[in-house]
């Protein structure tokens, strides 16, 4: 059995390098045959991505996707400092 370290960098490498995801920013813990995702992303859409590409990348494993969807606004007013 692969130690555990080694199945979160191996689900690392695939959400930044899979063409669906890039993200960089995400902890993979594995725990058991347990795999979890935590961070922030920016869509609903690319949340269930992230799961499917962990799934793929640790088959073994059951995913808990715990990321949470923030909203990305467009730039406001131009900040003015005094």
């Amino acid at each position: 059995m692969e130690a555990p370290q080694y199945v979160a960098a191996r689900v690392q490498r695939a959400l930044a390098e899979d063409d669906r995801t890039h993200e960089l920013g995400i902890r993979v813990d594995v725990r058991g045959d347990q795999l979890f995702l935590r961070g922030q992303v920016t869509g609903e859409e690319h949340r269930r991505q992230m799961e499917r590409v962990a799934q793929e990348a640790a088959p073994e494993l059951h995913v808990h996707n715990e990321l949470q969807v923030v909203q990305v606004r467009e730039p406001g007013e131009d900040e003015h400092l005094d």
